[in-house]
């Protein structure tokens, strides 16, 4: 166990290397933290190359194959994505985001909390399609990706998990 002193952990992932990667908030300020499994702190990431806060409200946190960091910024209503360095890749801003969640091919989910519906983007933050599955989905919230083409989702409003089946063309 270890401790995040007086920042506040939201979400939270662990990485290809076995790190553990936590979102914390603070007052108005946000950051990202990779842990050794010991609790060391190895990588802060809370700035651009500008100098300027990558996050409002950093929440929900996934890494991909690529090494890349996701995190959800409730406040901005967007997904902003940094590589293994802490260096911006790119951000993806819609009505409003809540949860990310990678696959094995890289894609990344994010749910639309107010859209109902999950936002699909490939590797590099390009959007390529909308997944709304049969019977709708209201107030998307968490989402998990498994390995053989499902991803289960929750309804925040109905507290209802929703599995979804990947559809091969």
């Amino acid at each position: 166990m270890f401790t995040t002193g007086d920042w506040e952990p939201y979400g939270i992932t662990g990485s290809a290397s076995g790190d553990l990667l936590v979102c914390l908030r603070k007052d108005d300020q946000s950051k990202v933290v990779r842990y050794s499994s010991t609790g060391t702190v190895l990588q802060e990431i809370q700035y651009d190359s500008q100098c300027q806060p990558l996050y409002q409200t950093a929440w929900y946190i996934a890494e991909n194959v690529n090494g890349d960091i996701i995190v959800t910024d409730y406040k901005g209503k967007k997904v902003i994505a940094v590589d293994g360095l802490g260096i911006f890749r790119y951000s993806y801003s819609k009505n409003s985001t809540s949860s990310v969640a990678t696959d094995s091919e890289g894609h990344v989910y994010v749910t639309d909390f107010e859209g109902d519906k999950i936002h699909m983007l490939d590797r590099d933050g390009r959007f390529l399609r909308y997944i709304i599955p049969e019977g709708g989905i209201k107030r998307p919230r968490d989402v998990c990706i498994f390995d053989d083409g499902e991803m289960i989702v929750g309804e925040c409003m109905t507290g209802l998990a929703k599995r979804i089946k990947f559809l091969k063309d």
